[in-house]
């Protein structure tokens, strides 16, 4: 038994450790992912440690130790995604439908066929947006269907697992699909009328993971990430950021993006909101992301039913004020924060000009 938890709290402090390196590697920043359940991990160990070894043992005493520092490092970054945390976001009611917005964001996975179960959603919710992500040309053969209620669209319809599609019940004004960083990677930016004429900048991405089957390293889906981050970073137009970002909300890329874009968390304070993977209750990640500025207060937020994806649909609804929020702020970045933010879309070889920029 001794053995076997040394054995344990040498791995639960080696996956720990290594994030802290900025190593782009796949198995790397894939350990980013499941700080739940690695902190669920160490306290097992450690109580297992507490009740079946001997602690006046030197090694047992200095593992112990480690697995409650490793408890402590893992549950600091999710911690935030808890409902004992101070909330980023107000809780609001939208005054008048002129200052509501609604959004659906939904990874439907290219081979699933169950599209009613995601119409029945956008029946059920009637949001003003809806992003679909990894909808091919069948997809949008079935989600047209949408087009007399939700007039105004964007469609790229890819069968790579990359294509996405656009609907919406307000005007979409200045609409592009952009290839960021990768030929084969779209992403739909554009602005939204809402009907008192106020315009919101939408971002809608879906870079590549870093993973054996895609990329090896993160460096693609980063530079995307910082790219927009960057264009955004000093933006007067709302702006909303939405997609299934193949990062999880903790982990140090993505808190790198909320810095340098300055944008907000609505989940922070509320909820860890996992969207992947559907079909596993126990290797959940937060993935499907909806990011805004200080322009917006919260009226809700839910994870929705399965839709025959890996991934959950994602709903919110939020109430616009034309200036920010004074009472909300986000994370702050220092020097350090841009200069590697710069650093990432470098190495990428691509400039903030390089993003849309709808409305300048």
């Amino acid at each position: 038994m001794t053995i076997s938890l040394t054995i344990a709290s040498f791995f639960i402090l080696i996956v720990t450790l290594l994030p802290l390196w900025r190593n782009p590697h796949w198995l790397v920043r894939g350990l980013d992912f499941p700080r739940l359940q690695f902190a669920t991990l160490a306290v097992l160990v450690l109580l297992l440690q507490l009740f079946f070894t001997d602690s006046s043992n030197t090694l047992v005493s200095l593992t112990m130790l480690s697995n409650l520092l490793c408890f402590i490092w893992q549950a600091w970054w999710i911690a935030p995604y808890t409902p004992f945390w101070s909330r980023e976001v107000k809780s609001c009611k939208p005054d008048s439908q002129e200052q509501r917005i609604s959004i659906m964001t939904a990874n439907v996975l290219t081979p699933n066929r169950n599209a009613q179960a995601l119409l029945d959603h956008v029946a059920a919710l009637q949001p003003d947006i809806l992003v679909t992500l990894e909808s091919d040309q069948w997809w949008e053969s079935q989600l047209d269907s949408l087009s007399e209620q939700m007039p105004y669209n964007v469609k790229c319809p890819l069968d790579n697992l990359y294509g996405m599609h656009l609907y919406s019940r307000l005007p979409l004004l200045e609409t592009e699909i952009a290839y960021l960083v990768e030929e084969d990677v779209p992403s739909i930016h554009g602005l939204v009328e809402l009907a008192d004429g106020n315009k919101i900048r939408l971002h809608c991405l879906h870079p590549s993971p870093p993973s054996p089957t895609e990329n090896p390293e993160s460096g693609e889906r980063d530079a995307e990430l910082m790219l927009i981050a960057r264009s955004i970073a000093d933006c007067e137009y709302p702006v909303i950021v939405t997609g299934d970002l193949n990062d999880v909300a903790w982990s140090a890329t993505t808190r790198l993006f909320r810095k340098i874009s300055k944008l907000l968390d609505p989940r922070v304070g509320r909820g860890m909101f996992n969207t992947y993977h559907a079909d596993y209750p126990i290797i959940r990640w937060p993935l499907d992301h909806l990011f805004h500025s200080a322009h917006f207060c919260l009226a809700n937020i839910q994870r929705l039913a399965p839709i025959g994806s890996d991934h959950f649909a994602l709903f919110a609804t939020f109430s616009f004020n034309e200036t920010p929020v004074q009472s909300q702020s986000g994370l702050d970045a220092e020097a350090e924060d841009k200069q590697w933010a710069r650093d990432i879309t470098r190495q990428q070889n691509v400039k903030k000009k390089d993003a849309p920029q709808p409305g300048q």
